[in-house]
């Protein structure tokens, strides 16, 4: 597994005050196509926070239920990647945040099933959908919309990277 670290301010694990778990998913299909959210005018892979006492892998199937629909019971994959983000002051001043995202490649040729999804008010708030872009030209979309809306949280750039070390481990 290969890790991407964040971390503008020279922050060490003693410095950190909180540290959030989550995954995110590559779900591609068949036709060499992903499968992603957009929300708030920005893309982004599937998946969430990991609840406390849940495993990554709990977290991804449950992840994919609620914004997919899709129960797929997958309990063997490991993730390709970690993205790991050292925050100052985030969420506030004087708290100190470590993300660690792990990502995870999933085949599945099941289309979305929306009438058992379970979007959060901020997901519904940003008339939450599911989008499928074919893996030839994601990048391009990603660079599109960015350009179009801005990346206000910087996960057009994290997508980016990840595709960009997907693809170069394929």
């Amino acid at each position: 597994m290969e890790t991407i670290i964040n971390n503008k301010h020279s922050l060490t694990d003693s410095d950190i005050t909180e540290v959030v778990k989550r995954v995110k998913v590559l779900l591609i299909n068949s036709n060499n196509e992903i499968l992603l959210g957009y929300s708030h005018n920005e893309y982004q892979f599937p998946g969430g926070h990991v609840e406390e006492s849940e495993s990554l892998i709990e977290a991804v199937n449950r992840e994919i239920q609620e914004e997919t629909g899709l129960l797929l019971n997958v309990d063997n994959i490991e993730p390709f990647a970690c993205s790991v983000g050292y925050w100052k002051d985030h969420p506030e001043v004087g708290k100190n945040r470590k993300t660690e995202i792990y990502f995870y490649e999933v085949f599945c040729d099941l289309k979305p099933d929306l009438a058992k999804v379970e979007y959060t008010e901020h997901e519904k708030d940003g008339n939450f959908e599911l989008r499928y872009i074919s893996l030839d030209k994601i990048e391009e979309e990603l660079i599109n919309n960015s350009n179009q809306y801005g990346d206000k949280h910087g996960i057009t750039k994290e997508m980016l990277s990840l595709l960009e070390l997907y693809k170069k481990n394929r």
